[in-house]
């Protein structure tokens, strides 16, 4: 079949949908310049909302508490998520679409629902736990999404490579990490990207679990809405918003490379 250009009518209907999606993200990043403590009015350009915003100490401790607890989930979902991916497509299994099955089954159940849950969940645990409670739900999160990653990696990838490095005399777990993990790389990189990029971003499972001591930036800044609408939410909007897309550029980059693999 033959490609043209698109109709107008077609490209007006692409354009004018990128347009609403990205035109509020675009005001949110303008008015994070706004000299003016008002976001309705332009005042001119200034760089005072993300000087006070380096400067208040309750922000940079949720900013710690959301890379400890992103780092920490991404590494748990990935090692998971690789461990899970490979012993799914590598050994037989019966029944093996009903545990795949439950492996995807998180990515379709709504996040309130698992968020709600992960609150009683934890009701049963010592109140002191901590970050360790959000670690533990966003690894949740985020492992279907990472195993989803690594498993199409997988798939791709021929078992005659091990089948002939164990004919060489190599084990099945030298095997292992001589050939199929550096084959599996930049999948495990962008799908640990990636853990990181969603867990920075959540909100559902961060407030129904955190507390006082382990408040995250989406639940901050959705406190700063309730009572203050403050323009250092949008610089920290922001700030957040570019740091997960350059996370998300570099898990696609990677997996760009994986393609040429």
């Amino acid at each position: 079949m033959k490609r043209g250009k698109p109709t107008g009518a077609l490209a007006l209907a692409s354009l004018a949908t990128l347009a609403f999606i990205y035109l509020p993200l675009l005001s949110l990043i303008v008015f994070s310049f706004n000299a003016s403590k008002f976001n309705a009015r332009w005042t001119g350009l200034s760089l005072r909302w993300y000087v006070q915003m380096l400067g208040n100490s309750d922000m940079r401790q949720a900013t710690l508490n959301s890379v400890i607890v992103g780092a920490a989930s991404s590494v748990f979902s990935t090692a998971l998520a690789a461990m899970g991916a490979v012993a799914l497509e590598r050994f037989p299994w019966r029944r093996k679409p009903m545990w795949e099955a439950f492996f995807f089954l998180p990515v379709v159940i709504p996040e309130l629902m698992m968020a709600v849950g992960f609150l009683l969940l934890f009701n049963v645990f010592p109140a002191e736990m901590g970050l360790a409670k959000l670690i533990l739900g966003h690894t949740t999160l985020n492992l279907p999404i990472v195993w989803l990653i690594i498993r199409a990696r997988l798939k791709k990838l021929d078992p005659r490579l091990e089948e002939a490095a164990m004919d060489l005399g190599a084990t099945r777990a030298m095997a292992f990490y001589k050939i199929t993990l550096p084959l599996l790389a930049p999948a495990v990189l962008g799908g640990a990207l990636m853990a990181f990029a969603i867990s920075l971003d959540d909100f559902f499972i961060s407030f129904f679990v955190s507390d006082f001591q382990s408040v995250t930036l989406p639940v901050y800044i959705y406190s700063l809405l309730r009572f203050n609408l403050s323009p250092e939410v949008n610089a920290l909007s922001t700030a957040l918003f570019v740091a997960s897309m350059l996370l998300v550029a570099l898990a696609f980059l990677l997996q760009g490379k994986e393609a040429h693999v």
